[in-house]
């Protein structure tokens, strides 16, 4: 069975030469996403380089932490926006 050959996007190709240090799994990662999600709902200038970097460069669970953050602020009744805008605009 073949399939085409689809071409990397730039942003796809960007993020597999992302310095991936420090080191985060994505079990640790889901480990901490919650508190993580909650302290950028909190603050969107709080700052965790190891997650920040880990986000940036996985895509699953940089998805994961925008459904997170979608989730929580329509439960407390806030706006997400400031949240994701944080989780978008900090590349590692």
């Amino acid at each position: 069975m073949t399939q085409a050959n689809t071409p990397l996007s730039l942003q796809a190709a960007l993020s597999l030469t992302l310095d991936t240090e420090p080191f985060l799994s994505c079990d640790d990662c889901f480990d901490l996403v919650d508190e993580y999600v909650e302290a950028l709902l909190a603050d969107p200038d709080h700052d965790q380089l190891a997650m920040r970097t880990h986000l940036a460069g996985c895509n699953a669970c940089a998805e994961e932490a925008r459904s997170l953050i979608l989730l929580v602020a329509e439960q407390d009744g806030i706006s997400p926006a400031p949240a994701l805008g944080a989780l978008e605009d900090n590349p590692a």
